[in-house]
């Protein structure tokens, strides 16, 4: 019996343990119920399918950046141009981190991804918002030139893709990375001002 009552953020942490260790191909609701010493019923009391289990997984770690970058967007006292450097260096470093801290998870992640286009989408949309919210505030300020925000959120995102789709990670241990995302941002920056 276990000690602690089960709740679906600890089923989570069970199956980001089980994912990083069995990978996504192996890993079973079986595995995550042994992880926590339950039967595979009480798992899918809360997560009725296995995919229904490996997308909340998907959510959790996708809205991890989220909320990070939220922070970022939100923060007052900062302007839209040290708001786009700083979204994007904290977006670089967590992708940066993730697939350099825990290469077996960040693997098993693009895997989940794949599987979770609903989730995915999602991500980016709100990704994206917080991206058109630091434009407008840019354009609204005089910073940047009148633009459409949408666009140019899509715009910049599309243009920084090297530094946080995973399919780039390879490159991301390149010693020259962190000059060559400088030097991005910069132009970027550069291009919006008004």
């Amino acid at each position: 019996m276990p000690t602690e009552t089960l709740t679906a953020e600890r089923i989570l942490e069970a199956t980001e343990e089980v994912l990083r260790r069995y990978g996504p191909a192996k890993a079973t609701v079986v595995d995550v119920a042994r992880a926590l010493g339950v039967s595979h019923g009480s798992v899918y009391r809360h997560f009725r399918t296995k995919a229904a289990l490996r997308e909340a997984v998907t959510e959790r770690w996708l809205g991890r950046a989220e909320v990070a970058l939220a922070e970022i967007t939100g923060a007052a006292h900062r302007t839209a141009s040290e708001k786009l450097a700083d979204w994007f260096s904290a977006l670089f470093e967590a992708k940066r981190h993730k697939a350099g801290d825990d290469p077996e998870l960040f693997a098993t992640y693009g895997v989940l991804i794949d599987e979770n286009s609903g989730v995915v989408d999602r991500h980016l949309d709100a990704m994206l918002d917080q991206l058109r919210q630091i434009v407008e505030e840019g354009v609204r300020a005089g910073d940047f030139a009148d633009a459409d925000p949408a666009a140019t959120a899509r715009a910049l995102f599309d243009a920084t893709a090297r530094f946080h789709d995973p399919a780039y990670a390879p490159e991301w241990r390149k010693p020259t990375i962190d000059a060559e995302f400088g030097a991005v941002v910069d132009l970027l920056l550069r291009g919006l001002r008004a």
